[in-house]
């Protein structure tokens, strides 16, 4: 099966997905249909790098849409895609220059698609992961529509009923009004007066079963308004998870449709039992069981009514900033968007219910709390060109909050909240008027955050995630007075949301489990564990000068902004400790390595580790200092990796990294993402002309401890440093003491990355020289000397003695075997030396 075929059986979400991609003009959706085969046999990637393999694909492509303008000829109802099939072609044409662009083109679309099968998957993995909820989820629904198809069975049955009963008290006045004008005799009108008593007995019974046949529809109402409430409850529940992350579905279509079939029933009601008014008011009599028991039937109606008007009435999409970090976080004068919807779709209430928005009016005003005026478009009518199913939407785009001056000069003093744990409400109101019912409807949304400054916006975020994890009462606006702690299942589950919403994969049980071990130490198990409000985003992390919230946060934006494809991928380990990463790693073939988050970095940082081994055969693991998004700002981690070099034996650059735990080969793992354009297409042109090492003044390789051991569980803490000798570390240690890069130009984001000790033993200055005879081939074999003394020498001016300059610039008193410390300074002037142009280096 075709990847377009996989594409088109997906659920509607994502089919939706896939038809607004090929929105545009830049590849028809109708080519992809029928050349799906083809296209995708292509190597659509190597053809965006290479331009003779584009430009062969170009002219195969012109050629198949050639054959299927053929095929359509021959088809007489296929005169249009004929027609288009001809444009299409003409339009290709453009890049009959540059082929290699419409291959660009073409390849990114298939990346699309891809990512939306891969989303799609994600989803079922998910919903795989809960079949039981899910199975119990389908029987409720399974149930709905049983009992709404039994009410519109009964109510089709009542409207004949009805026409009925009418018909026969018709027959019957009509034959009552014959007997009293017709004379007869004494013996006939008696026979005439039994058979009218008949009549009205059978009236009787029939009007009393049509009663009974209301009560039994009524009764059946409320069991299906029961069931369609929990499902609302649900979906209200899945909203609010899905505002922190969670892949939950949040479509309110199938339960507007239970919505509009159920209070179309109730309105069939109501004009059944006006109906009965009718029949009374034309004919009564004693004893009628219409008068008795019709108020009762029709207090039943309106209050079920009123109740299911009003439960339809919710808000669609809660308040969020366009450039917000997440919904609910809204920032004073800036624009926020929010829908609501009603759930009863009558076209004849299109445009006619107006929808007012305010704020804080739901509940009386907490003292102390901060009040805010809405401006904005503030009244909106409900109407169905605003949704994409024809529901009725009221869509407020351009609303804002402004700070409400009130005396007393600002916050209240009787509450110790900070400005982020303040919870406001966005609060709707409208009146439906419908068929001789009025009801006023109200609406809120889920709880928001207020804040002044973008300053405020991750402690604002934390208390988002906190509300909608433990509370699902939204009216609870003093949430924060007495949070409750989280349990360690609650946590987790909500953290792995966060990962999944930032690079579009959760954590697994590893993962958590190297969180749980560093937030309560080594447990059998962690089910009784619990995280109090204040541990997560009010104190320090041991060692540390922030929070348990602000790392995680920190290492998210890492993976939003620059690691969410090798995230997803599962190239990035993430969280595992440094003892058992030693582990993992030595128990490997030479040159493998992990990626793991930083542990005692604020904003997020992503190191790498990787084992080597000495000639004994003992193994150590060796890690770089961190890349922060600084670094990464500058350079993708999948080059950094391609491109990092350490020095060997006779001042050889090698790179010690070839395998990505647990044996995938490097290029293999990261191949697709390395980028192989020249000239001036290549983005990372100013940085890839050269190769940074790091030398230390032995030539063997030498790494500083990343961060405090104490930030470690006691049982992962790596050994002391005192265990490796001062004189290793005195030449990395402090700003001043930068290590000396040999490159053939100077490439300014590996500075900082110097390398951090994570070993057992002392390395020998010739550590580097020879695998161990069980090891896979060395990485010191793959590259040569010369290579590299090549590369050198295009750098340095044609008539410089490579080598000879080379070794005088390691021994003169700028290297670093003299007393002087390297730096910054010192290495532009000792590379100007070397015949290097004066290029500025990252501090």
């Amino acid at each position: 099966m075709t990847q377009w075929e996989r594409l088109q059986q997906q659920d509607t979400v994502y089919s939706q997905r896939a038809l607004e991609l090929y929105n545009g003009d830049e590849f028809p959706m109708e080519v992809r249909h029928y050349l799906a085969h083809w296209i995708e046999g292509q190597d659509w990637e190597r053809a965006s790098r290479d331009s003779s393999k584009a430009a062969f694909l170009f002219q195969v492509l012109l050629e198949n849409l050639d054959n299927q303008f053929s095929r359509f000829a021959q088809e007489r109802d296929s005169f249009l895609l004929q027609r288009n099939f001809r444009r299409y072609k003409q339009n290709f044409q453009k890049y009959q220059e540059e082929p290699h662009t419409l291959a660009t083109i073409i390849n990114w679309f298939l990346v699309k698609e891809k990512e939306i099968l891969n989303d799609a998957e994600l989803a079922q993995q998910v919903q795989t992961l809960q079949v039981q909820p899910a199975i119990l989820e389908l029987e409720s629904q399974r149930q709905i529509e049983k009992r709404l198809k039994e009410l519109k069975m009964k109510v089709e049955v009542m409207e004949h009923n009805i026409r009925c009963l009418e018909e026969q008290q018709d027959e019957f006045d009509f034959k009552f009004q014959t007997h009293r004008m017709d004379s007869c005799t004494e013996e006939e009108k008696k026979k005439q007066i039994e058979g009218l008593q008949k009549m009205l007995n059978g009236l009787d019974r029939c009007r009393k079963d049509f009663l009974s046949d209301i009560l039994i529809m009524l009764d059946t109402a409320d069991k299906s308004l029961v069931l369609i409430d929990d499902e609302l409850v649900d979906w209200k529940r899945r909203q609010q998870k899905s505002c922190i992350g969670a892949p939950d579905d949040t479509s309110l279509e199938q339960l507007e449709k239970w919505f509009t079939q159920i209070i179309d029933s109730m309105f069939q009601l109501q004009k059944f039992l006006q109906k009965l008014d009718e029949l009374v008011g034309k004919m009564t009599y004693a004893n009628d069981p219409i008068p008795v028991k019709k108020p009762e039937l029709k207090s039943r109606v309106d209050t079920l009514l009123t109740r299911l008007i009003k439960s339809s009435f919710v808000v669609e999409t809660q308040p969020s900033m366009p450039q917000g970090r997440g919904p609910l976080v809204l920032r004073t004068s800036v624009q926020f968007s929010v829908k609501v919807r009603f759930l009863y779709k009558v076209p004849e209430l299109n445009h006619v219910m107006k929808v007012s928005v305010s704020i804080d009016n739901a509940v009386s005003q907490v003292k102390g709390f901060r009040r805010f005026n809405v401006l904005g478009t503030s009244s909106k009518a409900l109407n169905m060109a605003e949704s994409l199913n024809g529901g009725m939407v009221a869509d407020f785009r351009h609303l804002t909050l402004k700070d409400q001056k009130v005396g007393g000069g600002g916050k209240g003093i009787d509450l110790s909240l900070s400005v982020t744990e303040e919870l406001h409400q966005i609060n709707f109101q409208t009146q439906f008027d419908y068929q001789g019912l009025s009801v006023s409807l109200e609406t809120s949304s889920l709880p928001v955050v207020v804040i002044s400054n973008s300053s405020q916006q991750q402690s604002a975020w934390a208390s988002v995630l906190w509300f909608n994890m433990l509370c699902s009462d939204p009216k609870n606006i003093k949430f924060f007075e007495g949070s409750p702690a989280a349990s360690w299942a609650q946590f987790g589950e909500m953290l792995s949301w966060q990962f999944l919403s930032s690079g579009k994969r959760g954590l697994d049980n590893e993962q958590l489990e190297t969180l749980a071990i560093k937030l309560f130490g080594k447990q059998q198990s962690y089910d009784h564990c619990m995280i109090p409000w204040a541990k997560f985003s009010k104190e320090n992390l041991p060692d540390t000068n922030f929070t348990l919230w602000v790392w995680l946060d920190g290492i998210l934006n890492l993976v939003k902004v620059y690691l969410s494809d090798l995230w997803s991928d599962c190239s990035i380990m993430g969280f595992v400790s440094k003892g058992k990463e030693k582990v993992l790693l030595k128990k490997k073939q030479n040159g493998t390595f992990l990626l793991r988050f930083s542990e005692s970095i604020k904003d997020g940082g992503i190191t790498f580790s990787w084992v080597q081994y000495s000639n004994n055969g003992s193994p150590s693991v060796q890690t770089v200092k961190p890349f922060t998004s600084t670094d990464l700002k500058q350079i993708a981690l999948p080059e950094i990796i391609c491109n990092f070099r350490i020095m060997v034996a006779e001042n050889v650059p090698v790179n010690p990294l070839c395998f990505l735990y647990p044996n995938t080969p490097k290029a293999q793992a990261f191949g697709k993402y390395y980028t192989e354009k020249s000239g001036e297409e290549n983005p990372y042109l100013k940085y890839l002309k050269t190769k940074l090492v790091f030398v230390s003044k032995e030539n063997g390789c030498t790494s500083v401890g990343e961060g405090p051991v104490s930030d470690l569980c006691t049982q992962d803490r790596d050994p002391p440093f005192s265990e490796t000798s001062d004189d290793d570390f005195d030449l990395l240690q402090g700003s001043e003491n930068s290590p000396m890069p040999f490159s053939s130009t100077i490439d300014p984001f590996l500075l900082n990355s110097i390398l951090d000790m994570d070993m057992d033993v002392d390395i020998s200055p010739d550590s580097f020289l020879q695998p161990a005879p069980h090891s896979s081939p060395s990485y010191c074999q793959q590259t040569s000397v010369e290579n590299d003394v090549d590369i050198l020498r295009e750098a340095v001016s044609p008539d410089v003695d490579v080598c000879l300059e080379f070794h005088d610039f390691i021994n003169s008193q700028n290297s670093l075997n003299s007393t002087d410390h390297y730096t910054p300074d010192n290495c532009i002037h000792g590379f100007q030396e070397l015949g290097y142009p004066n290029m500025p280096l990252t501090p």
